[in-house]
């Protein structure tokens, strides 16, 4: 049972787009802090009416987010 839902944000033409590793869970926005809302959101309506522990996570999962940054930027 994993108790932290791992995102991968990266940036592409204009937008953050934030993806979970392991759950089909995907969001984006203009802005870190926007994305970061939106992966909350999504985390929410994902787990709404579920019960976290048949999809393999902790009843309160935490979020972690990485950034990529690309290596010519």
């Amino acid at each position: 049972m994993r108790s932290i839902i791992q995102f991968s944000i990266s940036r592409e033409g204009g937008w953050y787009t934030a993806a979970a590793v392991g759950a089909p869970i995907v969001t984006q926005g203009k802005t870190l802090e926007e994305v970061s809302r939106n992966i909350r959101e999504a985390v929410e309506v994902y787990l709404h009416g579920e019960d976290p522990q048949t999809l393999g996570f902790a009843p309160q999962p935490s979020l972690l987010a990485n950034f990529e940054i690309p290596a010519n930027a």
